[in-house]
């Protein structure tokens, strides 16, 4: 076969796994349009927010709107290690202290703008015991929407699978990367496989009795776990997920020697489309709707539309109040827009600064910062 023909077989499959079903919010798009509608319709600075952002073309060096949708992470510190995780890197799993309730409430009240959080980031946020449940509850008592992410280790402990679900998270995403045993704790190191999904059985069967679809197994593809795609699905049926999704990528945290130890068991270039639409299939005849992510070379410098949505509608902040780019970079100590949040300054002053300004303003110019090229396609 020759080298063009071989390209152009390379790039459809590509394109092919781009146009993969993506995922929607676990409790259903029209649940998530209803409670943006409540938020705003409860609060005319948010509403007004909201307008500019829409009216904006959404891709200028100092936006005139608050951003809309936050990452917020509570907790930087984990009890797994995982081995595609740049947090078992860190001594002794912990890179700074906990985000306090108050400063998250103070964050909420001033982020006006808010139609959507991720309370997560690099960590286990069920480690933050009760704190971080009445975050959840403090956002969802103003209709933000709340997504948040845990490896399921703890929900048996001191009711916290009861108080989750009393919290009312919109949707709750589960890292499940191995179905079974040998695969899973390879991969989450420190993990006890049967625990975890005893937990998750738990969890579902808790929304289920309230009347709620929240929750959705995650699993990143890698070269442990591809053997077993289609017995993660079975998995995901037997514990009571409805929702699966199959990340197709390991990021690199913004951080050479991650881009090399998970290139080594990236498998993205031996994915055959074919067999992810037929887990789809799989997904669909055991009650499983399974959707795949993908955002490797997503982005494009061509024009301003293709660019990365985040620093034109998104931000993150860590656990110790410093702005980062995105949750695929996740530690200031990798990147880092502005000072450190505190009593002299503010998200907002971050946000309409000119470290953010010169940030975006790369991303116009064609230039985005080294961190952000692995999600932009190669000129």
């Amino acid at each position: 076969m020759s080298f063009a023909n071989t390209t152009q077989r390379d790039d459809a499959r590509r394109h092919a796994l781009r146009v993969l079903p993506a995922p929607t919010p676990s409790a259903g798009l029209e649940a998530y349009r209803r409670e943006r509608e409540l938020t705003l319709a409860a609060c005319p600075r948010k509403q007004a927010n909201y307008t500019l952002y829409e009216q904006s073309s959404r891709r200028v060096a100092a936006p005139s709107y608050l951003p809309i949708k936050l990452d917020i992470e509570n907790v930087s510190r984990c009890n797994f290690r995982c081995t595609m995780c740049s947090v078992s890197g860190w001594h002794k799993g912990k890179r700074a202290d906990d985000l306090t309730l108050a400063a998250f409430k103070k964050l909420i009240d001033e982020q006006i703008g808010l139609v959507e959080i991720k309370l997560q980031g690099l960590g286990e946020p069920l480690l933050q015991r009760d704190d971080y449940f009445a975050m959840i509850r403090y956002a969802r008592d103003r209709h933000i929407w709340v997504r948040t992410t845990t490896n399921a280790s703890l929900l048996h402990l001191k009711g916290n699978a009861e108080k989750l679900v009393a919290a009312d998270p919109n949707e709750v995403q589960i890292s499940i990367d191995g179905a079974t045993r040998p695969v899973f704790e390879s991969v989450r190191r420190g993990s006890v496989f049967d625990r975890v999904i005893e937990n998750c059985v738990a969890l579902n069967t808790l929304f289920a009795a309230a009347g709620k679809t929240r929750t959705k197994m995650w699993t990143v593809v890698q070269r442990a776990n591809l053997h077993q795609l289609e017995d993660l699905v079975r998995l995901a049926a037997r514990s009571g997920f409805r929702h699966h999704t199959f990340s197709l990528e390991l990021v690199d945290w913004g951080l050479n020697e991650w881009r090399a130890m998970n290139e080594a068991v990236n498998v993205e270039a031996e994915l055959d489309p074919k067999r992810l639409m037929d887990l789809v299939y799989l997904g669909e005849d055991i009650g499983v709707e399974v959707r795949f992510w993908h955002t490797t070379e997503t982005y494009s410098t061509h024009s301003p539309e293709t660019l990365c949505p985040w620093p034109f509608e998104r931000s993150y902040m860590s656990s110790d109040r410093r702005v980062v780019p995105c949750c695929t970079i996740g530690n200031p100590d990798v990147c880092q827009i502005g000072s450190t949040i505190g009593e002299n300054n503010s998200m907002s002053q971050h946000w309409f600064g000119p470290d953010y300004a010169v940030f975006r303003r790369a991303h116009l110019d064609g230039v985005p910062p080294e961190v952000c090229r692995a999600c932009y396609a190669k000129p």
